[in-house]
């Protein structure tokens, strides 16, 4: 008998944690519509601003390497991305949630940042570079005590030949101080 009442009471207890789980998703279905409609929103927002972020920077950088135009596009997506699902997470009712990942995250990029700080120093260096109209390849140019022809300016590092060797060197130490010669044409 006693087993026959622990069953019973164990049904009971199914049955009110099934009634409790159904109330509580019907409870939560139009925040989740809402969430999803946001969703399907955004994506077509993000779709929009990113032809633009693209377009854009197809015509900024119409000169450079694609993998230029790529990262950057890349970027702002990511961007954008993290953002709407913090705010999708702010819609569905969860809201403190959203507010830890976003302070979270703010520390792990401020790390990162940190961490890589020399590897940014170099990528916008070399985007300063490739926009210079005084710094192309086949100039020769002198930085800090190296004189020598610039073969290729990459995202991160310019490659300069000096006497037939090639020689690499970080984007942010020749940025930082150079001199073009003049060809002797």
């Amino acid at each position: 008998m006693a087993l026959a009442q622990t069953g019973e009471g164990t049904a009971s207890i199914v049955e009110q944690v099934l009634e409790r789980f159904v109330g509580d998703l019907v409870a939560a279905l139009p925040k989740l519509i809402a969430g999803v409609i946001f969703l399907l929103v955004a994506l077509v927002g993000i779709k929009f601003v990113m032809l633009v972020v693209r377009w854009g920077l197809k015509r900024v950088f119409a000169r450079e390497e694609p993998v230029y135009r790529q990262f950057l596009s890349r970027i702002v997506a990511i961007l954008l991305w993290f953002a709407v699902a913090l705010a999708f997470l702010s819609v569905v009712g969860l809201g403190r949630i959203a507010a830890a990942l976003g302070t979270a995250s703010g520390f792990v990029a401020l790390g990162v940042s940190y961490a890589l700080s020399g590897m940014i120093e170099d990528a916008v260096a070399g985007i300063y570079l490739l926009r210079d109209p005084d710094f192309m390849p086949g100039d020769t140019v002198t930085s800090g005590d190296t004189t020598g022809e610039v073969k290729a300016i990459e995202l991160r590092k310019t490659r300069l030949t000096v006497d037939g060797d090639t020689l690499v060197r970080a984007n942010g130490e020749i940025e930082s101080e150079w001199t073009k010669h003049e060809s002797e044409t």
